[in-house]
């Protein structure tokens, strides 16, 4: 997978237009090699790791954020099991989630509610 940060660091930037400026990975993204082929598109990599005394259950900082976008997702009947023959198909379905979740926080916070 570090092998290829370059390449997918070059998609997300031609898809968002070169406004990523930082991204969360894995431990497993750790290393120059990686942090110079995403450098190189303009994006820094901080990984996240488990704290050094760890013991027990331990919550990865920015984890979070990930684990409660696709929660979100499960609101929507079509997204709780896989029933999509192309991939393709699923991921419009989840831009269409996340638009209409977008779009119910803007109203909210349009109403000043």
């Amino acid at each position: 997978d570090r092998g290829q940060v370059e390449q997918l660091a070059q998609a997300v930037q031609s898809e968002t237009g070169g406004s990523v400026d930082l991204a969360y990975v894995d431990a497993g993204y750790t290393g120059e090699r990686a942090a110079n082929a995403a450098r190189q598109h303009g994006i820094e990599l901080e990984a996240v790791k488990l704290p050094e005394a760890k013991k027990g259950f331990v919550l990865l900082p920015r984890r979070w954020v990930i684990e409660r976008s696709f929660a979100w997702t499960t609101r929507f009947r079509r997204l709780v099991k896989d029933y999509e023959r192309y991939a393709s198909t699923l991921a419009d379905f989840h831009l269409v989630a996340f638009v209409c979740l977008m779009l119910k926080q803007v109203a909210l916070l349009a109403t000043g509610a």
